[in-house]
């Protein structure tokens, strides 16, 4: 689902700047957008999330040498941006937001008792530079990278139960970097930007079992999250 979802962005993404490059359009729309200092705006997107486990020991009897066994799902992202112009080409953005999501993961050739669904909420909040290139008629393509930190209101940190009780249990706070491309579309009323961004956690988010010999944690070294997302921006 997930390249399912990168595939159909960079058509759509191909297709708009092709338009735009070759259509040989004179009229610009939204000719003064980017002389603002500030601007303002809000995003919708999709997301899919994973957990990249490190291990402390490889186990030979897992598939893979894996333990756990990742399931993904597609979760929803919405949000604001505020936007301030440093230069032509350089942008500093705080996007604060919200994101849902679903996975799940199950212990290798495990009984399906072992199976654990993680649901989460996420307030998630990037400040991020971007980069952008000189537009061009209606089109101008950006790159974007930042820092930031989300708060988990489904962690279960400071629940009691662990996994032998069905609870699994995450840090409420992470630290994360992202990485992303997209592009600016130059619309009549508005500016239209479809992006797509890696955000990967630098923390361990893991919060152990008491048992130091769980199946779920107890060769676990790091679990970080990591994840894709597909934004919409309106500004």
């Amino acid at each position: 689902m997930r390249r399912f979802i990168a595939i159909i962005f960079f058509l759509g993404f191909f297709q708009l700047g092709h338009a735009q490059l070759f259509s040989g359009e004179a009229i610009l729309n939204n000719e003064n957008f980017d002389r603002q200092r500030w601007s303002w705006g809000y995003f919708l997107g999709f997301n899919t999330y994973d957990f990249n486990f490190d291990y402390k020991e490889y186990n030979q009897n897992a598939i893979g040498g894996k333990d756990l066994v990742v399931e993904k799902g597609i979760g929803f992202n919405v949000g604001l941006i505020g936007n301030l112009k440093i230069n032509n080409n350089l942008d500093l953005r705080l996007e604060p937001g919200v994101s849902f999501n679903t996975r799940g993961f199950q212990v290798t050739k495990a009984d399906p008792d072992t199976y654990r669904e993680v649901n989460a909420t996420y307030v998630h909040i990037p400040l991020l530079l971007k980069f952008s290139a000189d537009r061009y008629n209606n089109f101008k393509p950006f790159i974007v990278g930042g820092l930031s930190t989300s708060i988990n209101l489904s962690s279960n940190e400071n629940n009691p139960d662990d996994n032998y009780a069905g609870q699994f249990r995450m840090t409420t706070h992470s630290y994360y970097y992202e990485v992303g491309v997209g592009v600016d579309l130059y619309l009549y009323y508005f500016k239209f930007s479809p992006s797509i961004r890696g955000v990967f956690a630098l923390n361990d988010e893991l919060i152990r079992d008491e048992n130091p010999n769980s199946i779920y944690t107890g060769n676990v070294k790091k679990m970080s999250s990591r994840g894709i997302f597909l934004n919409f921006t309106f500004q």
